[in-house]
C-alpha cells in the first residue's frame, strides 16, 4: 500500500506549501495529494480553500484574484507555522523527485470550472507527467473534461460520504473515474474494494492517521492511503510488520 501525505506533510507544515511537499518526500512519502484551482489571472495555484481566511487571515478570494497578489500571501503563520507561501502546480511538480507519485485534485464547486481541467491537462502532456500523476475531483464534470480533452491523464472520482452513494460510484464513476477510485475511509469495505479491482480500479483512501486504521484498510486491499503525517503512519505500518 503507498502512502501519500495529504496536502504534503501537512501535520507538521503549513498545507500545499513546497515546505509541505519536501517534508513528505523527507518521511519517506512514496507520493503527495495537493489541491489545485485558478486564480483571477489564470495560473494553476496549488490551495485548497477558495477564500484565504483561514489560511491568511484575508477575505481573497482566489479565483477573484490575480497571481502577482496570490503569491504575497502568507499561508503558513495563521496555521501556527513559518511564513509559507501559495506555489504554482508546475513550480511543485518540478520541484518533486522523479517518479514520485501526485495526486492533483480539482478544486471546482459549479458546472463552469473556468478551464481547470484543459489547463491542468495541458500542462500535464506538456511536461510528459502521465506516469507519475493521477487527477482526482469531487466534481465529475471536471473529470468527465479532461478525460475528453486528455483521455491517456490518469483520473478518478472522489467519493464525499455526505452525498448520495448511488449516483456518485454507480453512475459517476464509470464516467469520469477511470484508473482510481477514492473513497473516504469509512466507505472502505472488503466487498467494495473487491469489486472496484474486479473493474481495473485502484483504491485511493482518505485521511487516515491512525496506523490501525491503514493495517486495516492495507489487508482490505486499499492501494493508496492518504495521510496528514507520512512519516508517522510509515514508521506505524512498519512495526506491525516487525516479528
Amino acid at each position: 500500500m503507498l502512502i501519500l501525505g495529504h496536502r504534503g506533510a501537512s501535520a507538521d507544515f503549513p498545507e500545499n506549501t513546497r515546505e509541505a511537499f519536501a517534508a513528505a518526500v523527507a518521511q519517506g512519502a512514496d507520493g503527495v495529494e495537493l489541491d489545485v484551482m485558478r486564480c483571477a489571472s489564470g495560473e494553476l495555484v496549488v490551495c485548497h480553500d477558495e477564500e484565504l481566511s483561514r489560511l491568511a487571515r484575508k477575505r481573497w478570494v482566489v479565483a477573484r484574484t490575480p497571481w502577482w497578489k496570490l503569491k504575497q500571501a502568507d499561508v503558513g503563520s495563521a496555521l501556527g507555522f513559518r511564513p509559507a507561501r501559495i506555489p504554482l502546480l508546475e513550480e511543485v511538480l518540478e520541484a518533486l523527485p522523479a517518479g514520485f507519485l501526485v495526486n492533483v485534485e480539482l478544486k471546482c464547486d459549479g458546472a463552469d470550472d473556468r478551464g481547470l481541467s484543459v489547463e491542468v491537462g495541458r500542462l500535464l502532456e506538456r511536461r510528459d507527467e502521465g506516469e507519475r500523476v493521477l487527477v482526482s475531483s469531487f466534481n465529475p464534470l471536471c473529470l468527465v473534461r479532461l478525460a475528453r480533452a486528455f483521455p491517456e491523464v490518469k483520473r478518478g472520482l472522489l467519493i464525499d460520504p455526505d452525498r448520495g452513494w448511488f449516483h456518485q460510484a454507480w453512475l459517476w464513476q464509470p464516467l469520469a473515474g477511470h484508473d482510481t477510485v477514492h473513497p473516504h475511509h469509512s466507505q472502505c469495505t472488503p466487498a467494495r474494494v473487491e469489486f472496484w479491482h474486479a473493474r481495473r480500479l485502484k483504491v485511493a483512501t482518505w485521511t487516515v492517521d491512525d496506523p490501525a486504521l491503514a493495517r486495516s484498510l492495507q489487508r482490505m486491499g486499499v492501494d493508496l492511503v492518504i495521510t496528514n503525517r507520512p512519516g508517522a503512519l510509515r514508521a506505524g505500518l512498519e512495526r506491525s510488520r516487525a516479528p
